[in-house]
């Protein structure tokens, strides 16, 4: 499969990929399982945080407790970039598929740790720093893993359904979190407090193992990219000398990267803000603050039929991405978190089911117009050799910066303030930098990648491309 011809060039049958639908099917799937993975534990670990504290760090105050049970899990997030440093490179240099199939069991295989750690109780601080070498493993991992995920599908993918395609991923985050948060929740219904603290809490991480293991089998069986096999055969047989990745990514690429870490920045404090601070905005910060706030229950209720509708809406946002480009539907949930985010905040701020229920679903379909096209616009910004690379340390050092600070950053402000509308003032500002960065960025839908050839369905169709082009 040759490079994508030059503007001077004429396009030729042979240079024209055509997909395999059932190994696309395939690797959309093994990438998504990834996410399950990663997100299942996200959601378990969030709502069984107050179990995990009592069994982890009992030697502490509560208070203390609970800082350092959140503690523990935002140290996945420093971590992160350093993953993405390490696995993003490799990606490029040994091939999606290898990183993959490593960072999915890396990451199951953390989950499943804190799940047979012994308690506070019985082995002292052994425990807490057992579950912090845990999170550790998870986080270095997750840094090569979502990089290289969207990659891997983008590279896949026939260029008019890239959207559609890339969609899945976050799909498969959708159904983790879900997944994750429905099972803690069950489990602290049927179960009493002594129960869920002394074993009822281990049994979701003990299930990531299977998870992981699945999510192996599944991208064992695949294939490399064609965009990275081609790649890999043309400096061979030209004998090209193996550029500097990390020259190219910081000096010749760094204002794609700047642009890519504010598309992702948008994207994650959005993200962010809905599934990790507002579980406990809800519940805590706004009763604290006179307003009659959510029961626990009901708040991990009317998460989880959030995320229910937005499993169902997400694949069709992105067919549509394919058919009237990424840019307006970015540009779409940009202006929405400018406009709507102070409605949304005053719904969740008035409190009971319904307005609750509303305000979280304008911000979750806000949400989704980016978890939905980003999937398939951000790896198509750089060309193939440093793809993974320069996507996954974008991507991370964005995401721990920004996504996964915002529950902390939202705390210490709505603390220090007491301005409840904060979460609000952060996501308007998230959504001016995002509207800057996807008018800076180039329109890719139905375009081959950068440095590939097109990709289509059929013999039929790459020659009427070809007939077109000539």
């Amino acid at each position: 499969m040759p490079d994508s011809p030059g503007s001077n060039d004429k396009l030729k049958l042979e240079d024209v990929s055509v997909a395999d639908p059932a190994s696309v099917r395939r690797a959309v799937g093994a990438a998504a399982v990834g996410n399950i993975t990663e997100w299942y534990d996200f959601g378990v670990y969030g709502y069984l945080a107050t179990t995990i504290t009592k069994v982890f760090f009992s030697g502490l105050p509560p208070a203390m407790g609970t800082i350092a049970t959140f503690g523990v899990f935002a140290v996945s997030f420093l971590i992160r970039p350093f993953g993405s440093l390490f696995f993003g490179p490799l990606g490029d240099r040994i091939g999606r598929k290898k990183v993959l199939s490593l960072t999915v069991i890396m990451m199951a295989a953390g989950t499943f740790v804190i799940g047979v750690v012994p308690s506070y109780a019985q082995i002292g601080v052994a425990a807490p720093l057992l579950v912090l070498l845990a999170r550790l493993l998870q986080g270095v991992s997750t840094g090569g893993e979502y990089g290289n995920a969207m990659t891997f599908i983008a590279e896949y993918a026939p260029d008019k359904r890239r959207g559609f395609l890339g969609s899945w991923l976050e799909f498969g985050t959708l159904t983790g979190y879900a997944f994750g948060a429905t099972i803690a929740t069950v489990l602290s219904a049927v179960l009493t407090t002594d129960q869920l603290v002394s074993w009822g809490w281990r049994l979701p991480f003990l299930l990531a193992l299977p998870l992981g293991a699945v999510g192996l089998y599944l991208r064992l069986r695949l294939e490399e990219t064609p965009a990275f096999a081609h790649m890999v055969e043309k400096q061979k047989l030209e004998q090209q000398p193996k550029k500097s990745e990390f020259k190219s990514v910081f000096v010749d690429y760094w204002p794609v990267m700047l642009v890519c870490a504010g598309l992702v920045l948008a994207w994650n404090v959005t993200n962010y803000m809905l599934t990790s601070y507002l579980p406990t905005y809800l519940t805590e910060t706004l009763p604290e603050h006179g307003h009659t706030g959510t029961g626990e229950t009901a708040s991990e209720v009317l998460q989880i039929v959030t995320l229910v509708v937005l499993m169902v809406v997400i694949t069709f946002l992105g067919r549509l991405s394919d058919k009237i480009g990424r840019r307006k539907v970015v540009l779409a949930g940009c202006l929405a978190l400018i406009v709507l985010s102070f409605p949304s905040v005053l719904l969740l701020r008035v409190g009971g089911d319904a307005p609750t229920l509303i305000g979280l679903l304008i911000m979750g379909l806000t949400l989704i117009c980016f978890s939905a096209v980003l999937p398939s616009t951000l790896p198509a910004m750089f060309p193939t050799f440093i793809r993974a690379g320069g996507l996954s340390i974008a991507f991370n050092i964005s995401v721990s910066l920004f996504g996964g600070t915002t529950s902390t950053v939202m705390s210490a402000l709505v603390t220090a303030t007491g301005d409840l509308n904060w979460p609000a003032y952060y996501l308007i500002a998230a959504g001016v930098i995002g509207a800057i960065s996807i008018m800076l960025t180039r329109e890719t839908a139905n375009k081959p990648l950068d440095g590939s050839a097109p990709i289509v369905e059929s013999r039929e169709e790459a020659k009427e491309l070809v007939a077109q082009q000539s």
